[in-house]
């Protein structure tokens, strides 16, 4: 007998309001602040475009998150314990987060009240556009009648595929956030060069340098190609997922122009590309004009 399995992510997978319906998920979500005291609940009690805006119209106030709580996820676990519900729990990247510590405290308390309870949390290395993949992943695979043990055992094998290729306006957020990691850059601010971002393994490396935005653009999608001719793939084996920040247009753009440059170099292929606006928790770290593709293996029914 298989268990049937519940899903539950956190809002760094900047999934819509709809696909969360669709894809019968539940979403504990991260908070913002643009003052420092008040902390608001992504997505529910402050929207993601408001909050773009408060950081266009205060390009000076470096707004703050806060992750989940241990209560937030324990909420959630409990009432699904309580219906005998298995729950697979797909979190923010740990090397950036504490958020899936939070969760895994909150599955401790849990299971001294329902010490039967399954509850699988993970830690899924991603963030932002690769976390909304494999959540899309996971709950392809649930819907599939896989078992959490097989989604479980997919979704780890298969971390290393979950990469970001993005660029940012300029380097102030993630500087500031102390999120920079590996990624130098106090010249970048300077003559119109514009950082290369590439998030793999959880964590942001440098990408490298463009000049000016388009070219920037450019790179993004030539450091995809280059992630998917490294693999000698066939795109529709991946999840593509093009993230945008406040900019909806240059989203569209940059979307445009990925598609047509799969379709150019792979013209056999669907080139299915998702479009999704990245989201507070993130944009605290990156700024208001963060722009990339994000990239996942893309899990696949056996055909018999």
């Amino acid at each position: 007998e298989k268990t049937m399995f519940d899903i539950i992510t956190d809002s760094a997978c900047d999934l819509t309001q709809e696909l969360i319906r669709q894809l019968d998920l539940t979403v504990v979500p991260f908070y913002v602040s643009t003052d420092g005291q008040t902390y608001l609940k992504e997505g529910e009690e402050i929207a993601v475009r408001d909050f773009y805006q408060f950081m266009v119209d205060h390009p000076n106030v470096m707004p703050k998150t806060s992750l989940p709580s241990l209560e937030d996820f324990e909420r959630v676990f409990r009432a699904k314990a309580q219906e005998g519900r298995a729950v697979l729990c797909l979190c923010f990247t740990g090397k950036m987060s504490g958020g899936v510590g939070s969760a895994r405290n909150a599955r401790e308390l849990v299971l001294e009240d329902y010490p039967d309870a399954v509850i699988e949390v993970v830690d899924t290395g991603a963030a932002t556009v690769s976390e909304g993949a494999a959540v899309e992943n996971a709950a392809a695979m649930r819907d599939a009648g896989c078992s959490l043990e097989e989604t479980l055992t997919w979704l780890n094998g298969t971390r290393p595929t979950n990469q970001i290729f993005f660029t940012v306006g300029n380097l102030d957020y993630l500087i500031k956030g102390g999120r920079i990691g590996k990624v130098t850059g106090r010249a970048a601010n300077l003559l119109n060069v514009k950082p290369m971002i590439h998030f793999a393994d959880g964590e942001i490396f440098s990408g490298g340098m463009a000049r000016g935005r388009q070219k920037s653009m450019e790179k993004a999608i030539e450091q995809l190609l280059g992630y998917l001719s490294e693999r000698n793939a066939d795109p529709d084996d991946y999840r593509i997922i093009v993230g945008y920040g406040y900019d909806a247009e240059e989203g569209r753009r940059f979307w445009m122009q990925l598609r047509a440059a799969l379709r150019a170099k792979y013209p056999a292929s669907e080139c299915d590309v998702e479009l999704l606006q990245i989201g507070a928790t993130i944009a605290v770290h990156t700024g208001p004009y963060a722009l990339g593709v994000g990239v996942m293996r893309k899990w696949k029914k056996k055909e018999d």
